[in-house]
């Protein structure tokens, strides 16, 4: 049964919470982006769930096992636990680009599990991230999008065609704008 009342925020994670370095597989190199726990803890402040949707295809590639991307997940949730922040799920797609999978963003698959787990309707969500995928993932869902100009986001805005509605310095500022429009 959906739980209609509670809104999520779908985050990105390399480049939009944490500093992106290309294929990160040692929970040390974890690295938060200045202000990005700000930004979360204004998001959840707000009301909003918290869910990381991450495409993550050095499993795939075979960079880095399962094992190390979740042991990388568990490292970053406990660095945001002890900032005062609440991850509600993290969901990766471990394949590669080539794979066609049903998970990989922009395709919904992964927000259609974790919405089937938590219980919220996709729609009402706001996707945040640093890259096309993020942008488009929020179309896909005819929910609304923010394009992070940390991680890729800059580069990303340069080659899009289409720019997006939202487009924000960092998740701090997103998270300002959100707050902003949910008063």
């Amino acid at each position: 049964m959906l739980r209609l009342h509670k809104r999520y925020i779908l985050l990105d994670r390399d480049g939009t919470i944490c500093v992106e370095k290309e294929y990160l597989k040692d929970p040390n190199g974890i690295q938060l982006i200045p202000d990005s726990l700000e930004g979360l803890r204004i998001l959840q402040d707000c009301g909003f769930g918290l869910i990381i949707v991450s495409n993550q295809s050095g499993v795939g590639r075979g960079y880095f096992t399962r094992n190390e991307m979740e042991a990388v997940n568990n490292t970053l949730l406990n660095k945001l636990r002890v900032g005062g922040i609440e991850i509600d799920g993290i969901y990766c797609c471990p394949h590669t680009p080539d794979d066609a999978c049903s998970c990989r963003k922009p395709r919904t698959g992964l927000v259609e599990l974790a919405s089937n787990e938590l219980g919220f309707d996709p729609t009402q969500s706001i996707v945040i991230g640093d890259k096309a995928a993020d942008i488009r993932l929020g179309a896909a869902l005819k929910a609304e999008a923010y394009l992070v100009l940390t991680g890729y986001g800059r580069a990303e805005l340069k080659s899009m065609e289409k720019k997006p509605k939202n487009v924000v310095e960092n998740l701090y500022e997103a998270a300002l704008s959100i707050k902003n429009r949910f008063r």
